[in-house]
């Protein structure tokens, strides 16, 4: 049995054992916080000094470079076989969600559960960057949209109306808020009905938006696919002109497409990440439970909740705002037009945030998601022989590793951010701001160095 919290990611079983997915505490660490905060510094400080010296011209370009994969998996990954095989593993799912949702048990041993937090939100993450944009490959909202234009004698690349640009990724990153405000701020979130409300929900809307918009719609609009095909150009799969290219995973992160509410997707990515540390810290917690204001009125604390997820949120997406119109621009550039144009180099810090704050949570929720499958209407089955497993829990057993690579990710991330955003500069900004003009840029991701190692500490 499970205990019910507000927040799936802070569940506590009957054997005691905490399912939170931070890194613990600053004194339960076999790491002095200081030093991996002024060691994560130090690595920004000097790599930007090295791009500085011997960086001076650009090195990725959308539409050059890579090498084409051996002519036995272009064949392959074009097959229809290919594609078809993708899309029915992700209908299978969605259809096994689906009816644990309608017919399973409204307790945390629903395997129904785990699909929507911990596979479908974290599990995109490492199959993107494995795989490339597996969303868009696996859709179950892309596949049925597919089939209602085959039976109507549609295309679903085409739509009744041309998807307003001027929209962008904005539709995305609403979709994310929303996804994030049900997972850590809506105080029902570990009941039955409203995820499955939300699940629904999403469904409706994205074969609404698909059919009046067509596929375009799911590119911009759709938060799982942008999600997706965020991270995964942190691959080494990329596709020019319908070839199959393995480059390196920087000169991916150069192509994404640049459209309003980039910063937008990024800063939801980043800041909720960033708040459900924050929401886990002693300080955060100590004043809810100590606050008068708070014990007096019932709805303050969920308030106080909501205004927390949407001021980190908006911090984030505010910061790089700043440190990107504050740059220096030419005579013929719009300094609003930056952040947009810079917005992919928060990528590689959101993966690494991601990895860092849900490594241990997402492996030992992913097995179990895998154990309750097998009795998903928790009348004592077990269908697919997996009910008896025990989570392997080999990592947590390692403190000094599992720290080690948490607060790597951190680093790294940040790190390839500064070089991402390095390159772009040179290719955007006029000589002589070329490197003076990237510090403001460079302090906003101290910023969130920092700020992000102190919550993974504080958490």
């Amino acid at each position: 049995m499970v205990t019910l919290t507000p927040s799936f990611a802070t569940l506590t079983s009957t054997d005691g054992v905490t399912l939170a997915h931070g890194i613990g505490g600053g004194e339960d660490l076999p790491l002095s916080p200081e030093l991996a905060i002024a060691g994560a510094v130090a690595a920004l400080t000097i790599s930007f000094t090295v791009l500085a010296v011997a960086w001076r011209s650009p090195r990725y370009d959308a539409a050059t470079g890579g090498r084409p994969v051996p002519s036995w998996l272009q064949r392959l990954v074009d097959s229809p076989g290919f594609g078809i095989g993708a899309r029915t593993v992700g209908m299978v799912v969605f259809l096994f969600a689906a009816v644990t949702a309608v017919f399973g048990e409204d307790v945390l041993l629903n395997p129904f559960f785990g699909i929507f937090y911990v596979w479908w939100w974290i599990g995109l993450v490492p199959l993107s960057l494995l795989l490339g944009p597996v969303w868009k490959a696996i859709s179950p909202v892309r596949t049925i949209n597919a089939l209602f234009a085959k039976a109507t004698g549609g295309d679903p690349d085409q739509g009744v109306f041309t998807y307003p640009e001027r929209l962008g990724y904005w539709p995305a990153a609403f979709g994310l808020y929303a996804f994030v405000w049900m997972e850590l701020v809506y105080p029902y979130s570990t009941e039955l009905g409203p995820v499955r409300l939300w699940a629904a929900t999403y469904v409706a809307v994205m074969l609404v938006g698909g059919a009046l918009f067509g596929n375009r719609f799911y590119e911009r609009a759709d938060p799982f696919e942008v999600y997706s095909g965020l991270v995964a150009r942190m691959s080494v799969w990329h596709r020019r002109d319908g070839r199959l290219l393995v480059r390196s995973p920087l000169a991916n992160l150069d192509t994404v497409p640049v459209a309003p509410g980039l910063v937008a997707v990024g800063a939801v990515l980043f800041g909720s990440t960033a708040f459900d540390s924050f929401a886990d810290s002693p300080p955060w917690v100590r004043f809810l439970q100590g606050s008068d204001f708070v014990a007096e009125n019932g709805w303050a604390e969920n308030a106080l909740t909501n205004l927390g997820l949407l001021a980190f949120c908006v911090g984030v997406g505010l910061l790089f705002w700043l440190g990107c119109v504050l740059t220096g621009v030419g005579p013929d550039q719009r300094r609003t037009a930056l952040p947009n144009q810079f917005a992919h180099s928060i990528v590689p810090i959101i993966v690494g945030y991601i990895v860092a704050h849900y490594l241990t949570f997402f492996i030992d929720w992913a097995q179990r998601t895998v154990i309750y499958a097998s009795d998903p209407f928790s009348d004592g089955s077990n269908y697919f022989g997996t009910a008896d497993l025990r989570p392997n829990d080999w990592l947590s057993y390692h403190p000094t590793l599992l720290a080690s690579i948490k607060v790597l990710a951190v680093v790294i991330g940040h790190v390839l951010g500064v070089i991402a955003a390095h390159d772009r500069a040179i290719k955007l900004l006029p000589r002589r701001h070329q490197l003076t003009g990237q510090l403001p840029l460079l302090f906003a991701m101290v910023a969130f160095t920092v700020g992000g190692l102190y919550l993974l500490f504080a958490a």
